[in-house]
């Protein structure tokens, strides 16, 4: 796994439930000698406003117990990401699986999608590029075809649809994905194609919470864009209510 500042912060809490700013930037500028005092501080804004860090009193951090969102990229994900970037570098995609899902649900679903996102205009160079070399490729299935083809006996089959503008995304070993923020929203969207999420979905929320920091302004913005945010409210007022 790479080394990260959102992966390596845990490892300065391990003996000390509080650390100083300074000390803190200090840590990072042994591990990370590259960063500035600037861009440090950056990152530790960024760190604080997705709950990974808090900031109890001035000038001093503690870290949560919630785990960072990091999924594995299997070997197909990084060759279809790779793929993708090298023929169409100028053209924004993120890739993920539908299993990244599974540890948050009690049933496991009997398929999981390999999904890209790509920008709108892209959508047809894209399919086009990936159909070449593989099976299963479906463009933007609508319900009957996730119905009669996709959810037939297929154990690979990979979708490919339209990447929102300003959707949350995050780099993870070079590859691009959506955080989990937007796999959250997207899952109370797209209900034909997240089928088998539709029923787990206020567990799958719970669970997301309570293992994972999640930046929850992140979320709203997202689904205000999808036009669910109202949705979205209703879900975590849920959760926190039988939290």
């Amino acid at each position: 796994m790479t080394k990260t500042i959102e992966n390596t912060i845990p490892s300065y809490f391990k003996s000390i439930n509080q650390i100083s700013r300074e000390k803190l930037g200090g840590l990072i500028k042994e591990d990370f000698p590259e960063l500035s005092e600037g861009t440090i501080t950056v990152y530790l804004s960024k760190l604080k406003k997705a709950g990974i860090i808090n900031n109890p009193e001035r000038g001093v951090y503690s870290i949560t117990d919630k785990q960072i969102f990091n999924p594995e990229i299997n070997q197909n994900l990084k060759k279809l990401y790779n793929k993708i970037h090298k023929d169409f570098p100028f053209i924004e995609v993120c890739v993920w699986n539908t299993k990244w899902l599974n540890d948050l649900m009690r049933h496991q679903p009997f398929k999981n999608y390999t999904i890209i996102e790509v920008e709108k205009e892209a959508e047809e160079q894209i399919f086009n590029a990936i159909s070449e070399g593989n099976k299963n490729v479906y463009f933007n299935p609508n319900e009957e075809i996730l119905e009669r083809y996709i959810s037939s006996n297929i154990e690979e089959v990979t979708i490919i649809k339209n990447l929102v503008t300003e959707a949350p995304t995050s780099k993870n070993n070079k590859i691009k994905i959506p955080t989990l923020e937007k796999v959250l929203v997207d899952i109370i969207i797209d209900k034909e194609l997240f089928a088998a999420q539709q029923g787990e979905l206020d567990f799958i929320y719970q669970s997301a919470f309570k293992k994972y920091a999640i930046n929850t302004a992140k979320m709203k913005r997202y689904a205000i864009r999808r036009n669910k945010e109202s949705e979205l409210e209703k879900i975590i007022s849920t959760i926190l209510a039988n939290d």
